[in-house]
């Protein structure tokens, strides 16, 4: 179907029946979709198990070593509202392409840099075209499923497979490391986008907001100048603890989020439409999406610290662990919209989010000497209810916005989800390590120090340790408790108004 305006051009789509419903065809291009969708939730986990082998060959310092494993996401953090708009402005599919192609054009130097900078420099590279990826993805959802039932299962679906891919990561790696060198891991993408790349042209629609002025320079510097600062803070917050540095990063952050806004104001066609922010349902579920993953990532940092320090696992039986996890969530993430048909999103939302809390109140009571059931089964409840929000607050996020700002909105709603993640695991993060070294005394050793010394290699900790690490995590799992509990009553409140799907 080929579109009258020049400005929005519908190449190759869907087939759709008469009450706008899509066909299969488009259910295949969601299947087209999942495919770099599944390959970024990887790149998530997988270099965790390259990391050491990496260090061995390369040898990073400790600095070279953090910017390896961060310079992909402070890249992408940074880039997901301007790479989220181009698309709306210059073709949702074909920037999805081109930032498929530049994915694999920046992995292949990745698996054989020479030197720790190399590396550096592609994972950076990697981390501006991964920025063109996900709202592309989420955009071109909203493009081929106009039905809002369809678009919420469709949205709930994409969730599931970023979830499947994340919760893969360490079983992909290690099976890799166990063949091949930590490069393979970047080769990934090569056989995955070049699928892509040979079946979006037939089976994804192309759409360009007809309207659309030029992308504003100023606006994608201020736009970088805002998040990029934040995002360091809360890294840095999570890797030394709270500092002088990262307020002060925080508030330059603050200020040049203050100077975006006050410029997308005065734009006739601005880089991020800020009115919608005027939509209650919008707020709310960036909203619930930013305090939800503050909980889940710093849950999932003490999980994986739990099974393979006190609990002593390699990474692939660690990951296997992950396995009762990611099947919750990808149960959540695709009966969460189901629901929705019969009951208000807001009370499918507060329901799943209560279910959740017990999750939380299990962290909060594990013991010591427990084992590794309680807390995987306390972060399989915390799962359950980051399936509901990413699936259902991505869906009121993307359908709040008309169809011509869907690519900006869906960047905002992975740029509040990075947040998230990155704020909880260096706030949850350090409640933990805080409660910790008050157990442990001063002068006292880390966890992972405690691990290595008591068996020469990580695998197990001393009992007093483990108490203290125990008892930190009894104090995060209370303090989520009584956030996502927060969160599901401000849910069922705030979105009241939000009717099922028809």
């Amino acid at each position: 179907m080929a579109c009258a305006d020049e400005g929005t051009t519908v190449l190759r789509t869907t087939s759709r029946p008469r009450d706008g419903r899509a066909g299969p065809a488009a259910w295949a291009g969601l299947a087209v979709l999942a495919l770099p969708t599944v390959l970024l939730g990887l790149d998530l986990t997988v270099l965790h198990l390259a990391l050491p082998s990496l260090a061995a060959d390369l040898r990073p310092s400790a600095a070279q070593e953090l910017w390896i494993m961060d310079a992909y996401g402070f890249m992408i953090a940074g880039f997901l509202v301007t790479m989220g708009t181009l698309g709306d402005r210059i073709g949702r599919r074909r920037l999805l392409m081109v930032g498929g192609a530049a994915f694999v054009a920046a992995s292949v130097p990745a698996a054989y840099a020479p030197t720790p900078e190399a590396l550096i420099a592609a994972r950076a590279a990697l981390g501006v075209a991964g920025a063109t990826l996900m709202p592309s993805t989420l955009a071109l959802i909203s493009t081929m499923f106009a039905a809002p039932r369809q678009r919420a299962l469709a949205i709930g679906l994409w969730a599931t497979f970023f979830a499947g891919g994340m919760a893969a990561g360490p079983l992909v790696g290690g099976a890799l490391l166990e063949s091949f060198w930590w490069g393979a891991a970047f080769l990934l993408a090569v056989p995955v986008i070049g699928v892509m790349l040979a079946l979006a042209p037939l089976l994804l629609p192309e759409y360009r907001d007809p309207d659309a002025g030029r992308l504003d320079p100023a606006s994608v510097a201020l736009s970088l100048a805002a998040v990029l600062p934040v995002v360091y803070a809360v890294k840095h917050a999570a890797a030394e603890g709270p500092d002088p540095a990262a307020a002060a990063a925080a508030a330059v952050g603050a200020v040049f989020t203050a100077v975006f806004v006050r410029r997308q104001r005065t734009l006739a066609d601005p880089l991020l439409d800020v009115s919608l922010f005027r939509s209650r349902a919008f707020s709310t579920a960036l909203a619930m999406m930013l305090a939800g993953l503050v909980g889940v990532g710093g849950t999932m940092l003490l999980t994986t610290r739990h099974l393979q320090l006190i609990e002593g696992m390699p990474p692939i039986e660690a990951g296997l662990w992950f396995g009762p996890p990611a099947l919750a969530m990808v149960l959540s993430s695709t009966a969460a919209p189901v629901l929705t048909r019969w009951i208000r999103p807001g009370t499918v939302v507060a329901g799943v989010l209560a279910l959740s809390s017990a999750g939380y109140i299990l962290l909060g009571t594990a013991a010591p000497g427990g084992g590794p059931v309680p807390v995987v089964a306390a972060f399989t409840l915390v799962y359950l209810g980051l399936g509901a929000i990413a699936a259902l607050g991505t869906d009121l996020v993307v359908g709040a916005a008309p169809p011509e700002r869907a690519g900006s909105a869906a960047a905002l709603s992975e740029t509040v989800q990075e947040l998230g993640l990155a704020a909880g695991i260096a706030l949850v993060g350090s409640l933990a390590a805080a409660v910790y070294s008050a157990r442990m005394g001063p002068g006292a050793p880390g966890l992972s120090d405690a691990a290595a010394a008591a068996h020469g290699t990580p695998g197990g900790v001393p009992e007093r340790a483990e108490e203290a690490f125990m008892a930190g995590m009894n104090a995060a799992g209370w303090t989520g408790a009584a956030l996502v509990l927060t969160l599901a009553a401000v849910s069922a409140v705030v979105l009241r108004h939000v009717g099922a799907r028809p």
